[in-house]
């Protein structure tokens, strides 16, 4: 988030003369947010490179991206939870299970998934969650479920969704007092988040995070070296491996639901 590197989406090329470092023909082909992964080899801005462990596997620690990181540290630098707390995580997607799974290091004693998908409750028991909700199957808006189930509410939630329903909701259940909502999402750019000013004043917190507070140069470096020594089992987090020549299948399986993340081989 510094003002160097600050993610502008729309840049495309290179912050020290403006010019892009790839070309086909005779045009230039953008970089995407700064890295332009989808290549063999790459030049990117040096505040954008890590130096890990060289003995690390790389088909096994590039899950370390926004998918794995954003989730884990919105848990585990923003959320916080206390060891035997409860922690909601709705949406049950690669950054959700992350959530789940840094709610799970971290101690907690219930974890509730939400998600409108029961497919995924059960490989969601893998990372973590204990109890699952799905919204479609209540008439009564899922706040309101989740707090009966709780005595009042979660202490600690993690947005995972986008959907600005969910970022509600997930602020809305947290119990009063001392809850914890963090807001992982993006949301569509028109979406407003409304909430009645009580639910501030009954000392629930807000937060958002962005790659869930890790600073890539510095911090990555531990989180590969976690992964080394067992503490994290990236793994798990594998579901699919395809070569690069069939991409479109990692797509169609993300867009199914059916992978948790999809490794692209650059061998074919």
């Amino acid at each position: 988030m510094c003002d160097l590197l600050r993610i502008n989406t729309d840049r495309g090329v290179m912050i020290g003369d403006g010019q892009s470092r790839f070309s086909i023909d005779g045009k230039p082909i953008y970089h995407f947010l700064g890295t332009s992964t989808f290549s063999e080899y790459t030049v990117v801005h040096s505040g954008c490179v890590a130096k890990i462990n060289p003995a690390a596997p790389l088909d096994k620690v590039c899950v370390l991206s926004c998918g794995f990181c954003t989730g884990f540290g919105a848990t585990v630098n923003v959320a916080k939870p206390p060891k035997g707390s409860t922690v909601a995580i709705f949406g049950l997607g690669a950054v959700g299970l992350s959530a789940a799974e840094g709610a799970r290091l971290s101690g907690a004693a219930r974890i509730i998934g939400v998600d409108v998908n029961p497919n995924k409750f059960q490989l969601a028991g893998k990372f973590g969650c204990t109890e699952f909700v799905n919204p479609k199957d209540h008439s009564k808006p899922v706040q309101q479920v989740l707090a009966e189930m709780t005595n009042g509410g979660v202490d600690r939630a993690v947005e995972c969704t986008g959907n600005i329903n969910a970022m509600i909701q997930a602020f809305e259940f947290v119990h009063d007092g001392w809850g914890v909502a963090v807001l992982v999402g993006v949301a569509q750019k028109d979406a407003e988040f409304k909430t009645h000013p009580i639910n501030f004043l009954t000392e629930r917190t807000l937060k958002g995070t962005f790659f869930g507070n890790y600073r890539p140069r510095s911090d990555l470096p531990s989180v590969v070296e976690k992964y080394m020594t067992g503490e994290l089992e990236l793994e798990k987090f594998i579901t699919h491996s395809v070569p690069f020549a069939e991409i479109n299948k990692a797509f169609d399986l993300m867009l199914r639901g059916e992978g948790i993340r999809c490794i692209i081989r650059m061998d074919g």
